[in-house]
């Protein structure tokens, strides 16, 4: 739920998207969010007409395709079942309804939506003009095999890549820094532990070669949330000589206000990595929350994603070779408020 008033989404959330329809977008996915100011009752932006009509199509004069977000997950699923949900988003004003957990389930709830009149005819025309519009901007009348050997040159063309590498360099927040330990002033005497989200994860792997370039002395290891507690504690037990204990944390799964889980004997290892009196440098690579889960850690950043460019924001941020100027976009509730970013200076530009 999102809790902010009409001036508040004007001067923040609704920015983006203003620039977004100015610039022509094609197409803009909702979000299983409650915002009461436009909803009174509640219902999630997918399911709120207010929202996708009211706000999104009359306010803001969107014209392309409204895409849902997926309908399996719990901010809709556990409320309404896949039709009733699927018939509640094209009411709103969706086009394209995603993921339903039982499709055919979906299928029938609107074919019976539009013969019992609770959805017209002509709503469904419009969103099937709407997605043939889209389908003929993008020539699939003309071809609709993709090219296999052409598809880097189109999603990775360098300037994207740049672009990408400036949001998530300037996008690295420091929420905790005792003892100035960000940036690193001696890194070869650092340990760096790298918690993969399972064991077959690629994420991880850029910050790891990325440390191995500017401190082939230092300890780092690559761990698994499979490993044992046996070779847990053995890592523990090396890293103890270590100042400071750099850990990067890959969080990808979503979570809002609330704590977020390392799987596997992780928690174990930090706990016990902070008890030792180590300090230690924890790097959260996705979820902001993870600082709830580990309160007394030394230092903290958080680079919002576990994207490639946001694992090499990071290691320059360890560095020293970027400002770290990033400010919270939430709340933390016990760790920092919206805003907050401590704000750092380079001092060795790659």
């Amino acid at each position: 739920m999102l809790q902010a008033d009409r001036a508040r989404l004007a001067s923040l959330e609704l920015v983006p998207f203003r620039a977004a329809i100015r610039q022509g977008v094609d197409a803009v996915m909702s979000a299983h969010i409650a915002v009461p100011v436009l909803d009174a009752a509640g219902t999630p932006s997918t399911l709120s007409s207010a929202v996708l009509t009211g706000l999104l199509r009359n306010e803001l004069g969107f014209r392309g395709l409204i895409v849902t977000d997926a309908l399996d997950m719990q901010g809709v699923a556990n409320q309404w079942s896949p039709g009733e949900a699927a018939v509640k988003a094209l009411a709103a004003g969706a086009d394209v309804l995603l993921m339903p957990s039982k499709p055919d389930q979906a299928i029938d709830a609107v074919v019976t939506a539009v013969q019992q009149g609770r959805l017209t005819r002509q709503r469904i025309e419009l969103s099937v003009h709407r997605i043939l519009a889209a389908k003929l901007r993008v020539g699939l009348g003309r071809r609709r095999l993709v090219n296999l050997e052409q598809i880097a040159d189109f999603l990775d063309p360098p300037q994207a890549l740049q672009r990408a590498q400036q949001i998530a360099d300037r996008a690295v927040t420091l929420l905790r820094n005792d003892k100035d330990l960000v940036p690193l002033r001696d890194a070869a005497s650092a340990c760096f532990l790298v918690l993969t989200e399972n064991c077959c994860s690629t994420a991880g792997s850029s910050f790891a070669q990325e440390v191995r370039k500017r401190a082939p002395k230092a300890q780092l290891t690559v761990l698994n949330p499979q490993m044992s507690d046996v070779q847990l504690g053995q890592i523990a037990a090396q890293a103890a000589a270590c100042q400071p204990v750099v850990a990067a944390a890959f969080v990808s799964a979503a979570a809002y206000r609330g704590n977020v889980a390392l799987t596997g004997g992780y928690p174990k290892l930090l706990d016990s990595l902070l008890a030792s009196g180590r300090p230690v440098i924890l790097i959260a690579l996705g979820s902001p929350y993870l600082a709830r889960s580990f309160p007394a850690v030394s230092a903290y950043l958080a680079t919002y994603s576990t994207a490639p460019p946001c694992e090499l924001a990071a290691v320059k941020a360890l560095f020293g070779e970027i400002p770290i100027q990033g400010r919270l976009p939430v709340t933390i509730p016990g760790f920092a408020k919206y805003g907050d970013g401590i704000q750092v200076q380079a001092i060795s530009p790659p």
